[in-house]
């Protein structure tokens, strides 16, 4: 039985390895060793990133509803109790986005909470 060579497998791997590596620095997108290296790397960062790109959304939504919210003189914690009391089940996503393209609407729902907050306090004392 002849010796099979397995110098195409090797060279498909190679080159599949540097095409992923396409732009980093030196000779991390040129030489297979350090390639293969900084391909793992990059690798994890992106599986790491695409999860914690989550939360930095949220902590988006969150700054802009607190904006929104402290223009008309509620601060953003105070806004989310008033929504919950008044049974709003909006979620920050929809409610940043009706922050930045609908101030309207959106200062009807911080009236909607004052409102509820008001009448927990009225009642309270």
């Amino acid at each position: 039985m002849p010796r099979i060579k397995g110098g195409v497998t090797t060279r498909h791997r190679h080159k599949k390895v540097l095409k992923l590596t396409k732009g980093h620095r030196a000779t991390k997108h040129s030489l297979y060793r350090r390639a293969h290296e900084s391909m793992l790397k990059s690798l994890s960062y992106s599986y790491r990133h695409r999860r914690e790109r989550k939360g930095d959304m949220r902590r988006l939504w969150i700054t802009r509803i607190n904006a929104a919210a402290r223009l008309n003189g509620l601060s953003y914690s105070r806004f989310i109790e008033g929504l919950a009391k008044a049974g709003v089940s909006l979620d920050r996503k929809i409610l940043a986005e009706l922050a930045v393209s609908d101030p309207s609407a959106f200062t009807q729902l911080v009236s909607v909470a004052k409102e509820n907050i008001q009448q927990v306090n009225d009642s309270q004392a």
